[in-house]
């Protein structure tokens, strides 16, 4: 190659000339070649310098470091060395986030949302099932309920029984929250003690015919007095074998009407331990579903003695009544009295027998003699008499009274008021 005027084609490095078949490839490869190593060297330049082309420049090549002679400015000689390009940190590119763009001709659908579990659909239905069936069983503890006319059981109570306030309260009571269902785990056995002539057959009379106007079947009530239907000349067993079919009989019948039979028994104390156990074995869980539905009174002067005992030991403690005494502590005074003399009670019963362990225990208290008089009057009516309160107070007058604290407690109670109505 001539310093003058450089050369484009190298030299052959033989003799033999290759043929054009050879030299074409050979061109267009050191063409490649120097175009790639232009395009490196303009890339180190700065901006505005172009490539050094010129006679004097170095032939363009991979190997050289120096940059390429502008190919207008004339090139001449120095003994300065090539200047030093400055360093170029790159710039670090931001990657931006790739924004997706529909086609205007496509459809844009929104994502689909999460969909729902169906088990949570399934507890929400079960949910309302429950509730429904809930409110439903409300509406029938009502219906139930209405069905016996416990209200009216008790203002017949209310209005027919003197004295007995407390007795009444738990006996309506214990009825209603009973029968507020039809199926039971056990029956209800109503233990009425008290001494003679208190009123514990008179609630018994009133109940059993409430029950029959209620339930419009009289087949459903049974009304049992021991010294009617056991008399001592008869057997015991012969006793227990017929109660025991006359109950079957009665739950039977009402297990059919779905309804709930009423069984009273009087003058329990006269029963022999027979009827006692039979009475027992009806309240037990072995017994069949009918036998748990039923409602058992039992009526007892067991335990009068007692109750007379403490009657009088309270009010000789209490002291005379006083007109302006307040009401609700002696409301309170008379619910304790009535809890203290129940446990007294159930302790002096289960001594008897096991069947009082099992017993709601409702206490008839003696009769004053304000009590006796309204018995009198009553009875007087009854019997088509002007309920004179004058005479009424006469004939009560007549009667035996426990005198205690400047009160008066009837020894009979009404007992007798029958008795002296009829010799009027």
């Amino acid at each position: 190659m001539d310093g003058g005027q450089p050369g484009l084609e190298p030299a052959a490095p033989g003799p033999s000339i290759p043929g054009p078949s050879v030299i074409a490839p050979l061109r267009a490869v050191v063409r490649l070649r120097r175009r790639v190593c232009l395009l490196r060297k303009r890339r180190l330049l700065p901006p505005g310098a172009g490539p050094a082309l010129g006679p004097g420049a170095p032939r363009p090549g991979c190997s050289s470091g120096a940059p390429p002679a502008d190919p207008d400015r004339p090139q001449f000689f120095t003994f300065d060395g090539p200047a030093e390009l400055p360093s170029r940190t790159p710039r670090k590119r931001r990657r931006r986030s790739r924004v997706v763009l529909y086609p205007e001709t496509s459809r844009k659908c929104r994502p689909h949302a999460e969909r729902r579990s169906r088990a949570q659909r399934c507890l929400l239905l079960l949910v309302a099932i429950v509730g429904f069936q809930v409110l439903n069983a409300i509406e029938n503890l009502d219906d139930n309920a209405q069905r016996y006319d416990l209200d009216g059981l008790e203002k017949a109570l209310q209005r027919a029984v003197f004295g007995q306030p407390e007795a009444v309260a738990r006996i309506v009571a214990l009825l209603r929250d009973y029968l507020a269902t039809h199926v039971h785990s056990r029956p209800l056995l109503l233990a009425l003690h008290g001494p003679s002539g208190v009123g514990k057959s008179h609630v018994g009379r009133l109940l059993a015919r409430h029950f029959r106007s209620v339930l419009e079947d009289g087949a459903l009530v049974l009304q049992y007095h021991a010294r009617h239907h056991c008399p001592e000349a008869r057997a015991a067993q012969a006793c227990r074998e017929e109660l025991a079919a006359l109950v079957a009989d009665v739950v039977a019948r009402a297990e059919v009407e779905e309804k709930t039979p009423l069984v009273v028994l009087d003058e329990a104390e006269l029963m022999p331990p027979a009827l006692l156990d039979e009475l027992h074995g009806f309240l037990q869980p072995q017994r069949t579903h009918p036998f748990h539905n039923a409602i058992y009174v039992l009526l007892s002067g067991v335990g009068g003695a007692e109750i007379t005992r403490f009657v009088l030991q309270n009010a000789a403690s209490a002291g005379p009544q006083r007109p302006d005494a307040h009401l609700e502590p002696a409301l309170a005074a008379a619910v304790q009295t009535d809890e203290e003399l129940r446990a007294r009670l159930r302790v002096l019963l289960v001594r008897e027998h096991p069947l009082w362990q099992a017993a709601a225990i409702v206490p008839f208290l003696l009769l004053d003699k304000q009590d006796v008089v309204s018995c009198f009057r009553d009875e007087m009516a009854g019997e088509g008499f002007f309920p004179e309160q004058a005479r009424a107070e006469l004939l009560a007058a007549q009667l035996s009274y426990y005198r205690v604290a400047g009160r008066e407690f009837s020894v009979t109670g009404c007992k007798q008021v029958v008795a002296r109505v009829n010799l009027l």
